[in-house]
């Protein structure tokens, strides 16, 4: 039998108000792989990850993570459960400067781990080191990104879920930061990203979803969703 994936989410509903935009998703995620989610804008990708990380409540169906139901735990158990998301817009304290936001990722963390994880994303994100007494808000847009990741790997994930980390970034800062999941993975770290560079992000995957008004219309390996005819023609631009 194959093994149990580390993420399961069964027959998933949720939304805000009136307005149901996830409508009975089933997705797995193995451990130590990237698992690409991609779709158009609405398609219900960003309320998928809010609802697994516990900050939007579901609606009907099940989260797994390691076997276990997750979907009654409240988001800062399920963060200490190892399921850690690095939100849209990166979502950074501005006015604090590079360490303190990642200090921040920290709370719940010994202060030896704190420091070890600290040269972790220094050695991830070399610029970070360098800027470590800047202000958040006055790096670039590249360099906030690299720090809302940093944020999220003080808490040690097991799950790490990406949301769009390439917004409104430069192509070759892209590219770095896409690396930079790559590497993450080589480390361990189970990624599932939300990206809507969708042919880099298939590029990079291991599995991918295509999330289309809240369902699922496609899913297979990165590989194979970059060559379906279907995928390239409505999704990928090609």
């Amino acid at each position: 039998m194959p093994p149990e994936p580390l993420l399961r989410v069964d027959a998933l509903r949720c939304g805000y108000g009136r307005i149901e935009a996830v409508k009975g998703v089933d997705l797995e995620v193995a451990e130590g792989t990237v698992t690409a989610l991609v779709g158009a804008n609405g398609a219900g990708k960003t309320t998928l990850l809010r609802a697994i990380s516990g900050v939007l409540p579901i609606r009907a169906g099940t989260i797994r993570f390691e076997g276990a139901a997750i979907e009654a735990m409240r988001p800062h158990e399920r963060v200490a459960r190892g399921i850690v998301q690095v939100p849209e817009g990166r979502q950074l304290f501005a006015p604090l400067s590079v360490l303190d936001n990642l200090r921040l990722g920290a709370f719940r963390r010994a202060r030896e781990r704190t420091r070890r994880n600290l040269e972790r994303v220094f050695a991830l994100f070399p610029v970070l080191a360098e800027r470590r007494d800047t202000p958040a808000g006055a790096l670039s847009g590249g360099q906030q990104q690299m720090c809302a990741i940093g944020r999220a790997l003080m808490a040690e994930p097991r799950l790490l879920l990406l949301d769009e980390p390439s917004m409104g970034l430069a192509p070759f800062l892209v590219e770095q930061i896409l690396e930079t999941v790559a590497r993450l993975r080589e480390e361990g770290v189970t990624v599932l990203l939300v990206e809507q560079n969708a042919v880099a992000a298939l590029s990079l995957a291991d599995r991918g979803y295509v999330l289309e008004t809240g369902r699922i219309a496609h899913a297979g390996s990165g590989r194979d969703l970059l060559g379906d005819p279907a995928v390239r023609e409505a999704y990928l631009g090609v």
